[in-house]
């Protein structure tokens, strides 16, 4: 049995998918999830239909911190071997956060390709590091199979300078600094949905709302504007990013708080967003069950905030004809989503509260000037796409 295992991990989590290829298609077999790895690990094992199969905490004391993403994926072959030993590794599909000006399109990791991409390390400094980790682990645990680099950045690659261009001296922009965009793996996988669903190249705003949210404007299959800039802090609030704020905001914190770069870093990455608005948690399903005004402030301001970029976004298309909702909080949370529509009624998007309510597909109405979809993203799917394309190439 030939299969191809992506990779997707963060600075503290590590998540996989195992895909059967046959007959030149694939097929889900596994998904793995290790969570809290820097500290007590949590391991679970899902089928193709999301059955539970395993859970437990693998014991990596003994592992230093720095070598505990090799253990992970460790851990995930040996699940592997033990119940699926007709498995054969043909390649393993890495998801990388940031690919610069220069990776457009995934590729096959050599030598040069790593070098550059730890040139991007002060780019995302927060996940760049853990990507280049686990593409080494990988290449030590299975030395002999692709590597493939599937770059959260490569949907936005052809975004004009008028988008992408911060208004600072060009030394700085030809340095590096401008908008890149980031959930892009997601908006790819959800354009080749659309695409299957006939309906391709519609002004498009897809709204990827999680405890990491973004927003991309499409328009003929191609993002020309993201809400996401420089780093995968700006644009919406999140769980606990800030989101859009004031530069002055961060010199004013400087000055009169003393914060230093590592401290303001903390500030906007794991204190903000909806966990500093409310206090309480930056989980949504937590905030909803809290009943306290903080909280409602919180929910409130992301959808007050995903209204207005969702305007932004139509400007940038120059006219709205569909909204897809995505992501954890945008495919199963319909009082965000009532929010959102019912503060972006102007554009003439009317909606049935009771598909809303069931998750339908499509929630708008046959009279709705713009159509509303919901669409589950699958981020791992479109990287094994990706590998399962380059190796055809290259075979």
């Amino acid at each position: 049995m030939q299969t191809i295992l992506t990779v997707n991990g963060g600075s503290s989590s590590l998540k996989c998918a195992l895909f059967e290829l046959r007959n030149g298609a694939l097929t889900l077999l596994y998904g793995f999830k290790l969570g809290n790895i820097l500290n007590t690990p949590r391991f679970k094992v899902k089928d193709a239909s999301g059955a539970t199969l395993e859970q437990s905490t693998p014991d990596y004391q003994s592992v230093p911190k720095e070598e505990r993403h090799q253990a992970c994926l460790q851990t995930i072959l040996n699940w592997l071997s033990q119940h699926l030993p007709e498995s054969s590794l043909v390649a393993i599909g890495h998801r990388v956060v940031h690919g610069g000006e220069i990776f457009s399109e995934p590729c096959i990791v050599t030598s040069e390709v790593k070098a550059q991409l730890e040139k991007f390390i002060p780019l995302a400094p927060l996940h760049q590091p853990y990507n280049l980790r686990l593409i080494e682990a990988c290449q030590a645990l299975e030395p002999t199979l692709p590597q493939i680099a599937c770059f959260d950045t490569m949907f936005h690659s052809k975004q004009s300078n008028l988008e992408k261009n911060y208004a600072l001296p060009r030394q700085y922009t030809d340095e590096g600094v401008r908008r890149y965009g980031f959930h892009g793996l997601s908006y790819e996988f959800i354009q080749r949905q659309l695409t299957q669903l006939q309906s391709p190249s519609l002004n498009t705003v897809v709204c990827h709302l999680g405890a990491g949210a973004s927003m991309c404007a499409i328009k003929n299959g191609v993002s020309i504007a993201s809400s996401m800039g420089f780093t995968a802090v700006d644009g919406l609030p999140m769980g606990s990013r800030c989101g859009n704020i004031d530069p002055g905001v961060l010199l004013y914190l400087q000055r009169q708080h003393q914060m230093d770069a590592d401290q303001l870093e903390t500030l906007i990455y794991k204190q903000s967003g909806w966990l500093g608005v409310s206090g309480i948690s930056s989980d949504m399903l937590e905030l909803h069950r809290a009943e306290q005004p903080e909280a409602e402030e919180a929910i409130e301001m992301f959808c007050y905030r995903a209204a207005l970029e969702i305007g932004r976004l139509s400007a940038a298309l120059e006219g709205l004809g569909q909204i897809v909702f995505t992501g954890g909080v945008g495919e199963n949370d319909a009082d965000v989503r009532q929010r959102i529509l019912n503060r972006c009624r102007w554009l003439g998007i009317t909606y049935s509260e009771d598909a809303n309510q069931n998750n339908e597909n499509i929630i708008s109405l046959n009279d709705s000037a713009v159509t509303v979809r919901v669409i589950a993203t699958n981020e791992e799917a479109m990287i094994a796409t990706h590998v399962l394309e380059i190796t055809k190439a290259h075979s």
